[in-house]
């Protein structure tokens, strides 16, 4: 029996996160929107390309506006990228209420038909959200977690690979923190081809690739004019799911909930984590520099702000 995904939300992330699974023949997806007909043409235009892409994957579309998630029964993992975009006049904490209760009640719909299953959290700001959803679901530490450093490390290779003119394969970049402008990236643990980054490039060049993997997100949304990025958060979210369908144990930067691990209790932050079957299946700590552990602090405190904002 194949393996089965939800995805809730049919925007531009959730229709192309789902689009992927497909396209990989990762599991049957469901995917879900509070649109009516939205979710069952988009589903329904994805499986026309099965034959074309060579995909036995089946998808189906739900409406959820009333609230209905028994379709969505039996998941083993589901994405969460339903909420509200931050629009003018809107504060940072409007848009966290916002989207805290539309978490808020997908959680408790998923937790009542997919008790076992896996939440991987993408709705921003996602740290702050990825704690709703370990607090409403009641689940296991290790069955929640963030999308966010996958995305950030991809985003930051990027950078490095044009800026040396060399394959992105080479590139393994490190992002560790708090999905915002308070992330981590991490020089002396990004490699090309398993030489430091800092034996390849100078200080300036990667303070500017730093800077600008932290304004990321903002430089794409800056270009569009309306709407963010989805490309690359899907890919990021689908190589997370890969990991724990296949039971990759695969070490991925993520958003989890840690115990102590960097001096950090009870909060959702980006970490190295091993990915398999059971979700989170441990968390790596690596030694950080004084400079680098400060602003690993300083990007927490910055998501227990927003958690605190939230009573959570």
């Amino acid at each position: 029996m194949r393996k089965k995904v939800t995805v809730v939300g049919g925007g531009f992330v959730g229709s192309t996160t789902a689009q992927r699974i497909l396209d990989r023949e990762l599991a049957d997806v469901v995917l879900t929107d509070i649109l009516e007909g939205v979710p069952a043409g988009k589903a329904l235009d994805m499986i026309e390309s099965g034959p074309i892409q060579r995909t036995d994957s089946r998808a189906a579309g739900i409406t959820t506006a009333t609230g209905d998630y028994r379709e969505t029964a039996n998941s083993d993992i589901v994405v969460i990228t339903a909420g509200f975009p931050r629009k003018p006049g809107m504060s940072r904490d409007d848009l966290l209420k916002a989207n805290y209760d539309v978490v808020k009640a997908v959680v408790e719909q998923i937790a009542k038909f997919s008790p076992n299953a896996i939440l991987i959290m993408v709705t921003n700001p996602l740290d702050a959200m990825a704690q709703a959803a370990y607090k409403v679901s009641g689940f296991s530490k290790n069955r929640v977690l963030g999308m966010a450093g996958v995305l950030d490390s991809s985003r930051m290779s990027t950078f490095v690979a044009a800026e040396l003119g060399v394959s992105v394969e080479n590139v393994h970049s490190f992002v560790l923190g708090g999905h915002g402008d308070d992330m981590v990236p991490l020089p002396r643990y990004s490699t090309v081809a398993g030489i430091p980054l800092p034996d390849l490039l100078p200080k300036d060049k990667i303070d500017a690739i730093v800077t600008r993997t932290r304004k990321g997100g903002a430089e794409i949304v800056n270009l569009l004019k309306t709407g963010s990025a989805y490309y690359a958060p899907s890919a990021a979210a689908v190589e997370m799911v890969e990991a724990i369908l296949k039971d990759k144990k695969k070490v991925l930067p993520c958003a989890v909930y840690l115990e102590g691990e960097y001096g950090i209790n009870g909060l959702f932050v980006g970490v190295p984590a091993k990915l398999g079957a059971r979700g989170v299946e441990q968390i790596i700590e690596i030694k950080l520099s004084t400079e680098e552990n400060e602003a690993l602090q300083k990007s927490a405190a910055s998501v227990r702000e927003l958690v605190n904002v939230l009573g959570l």
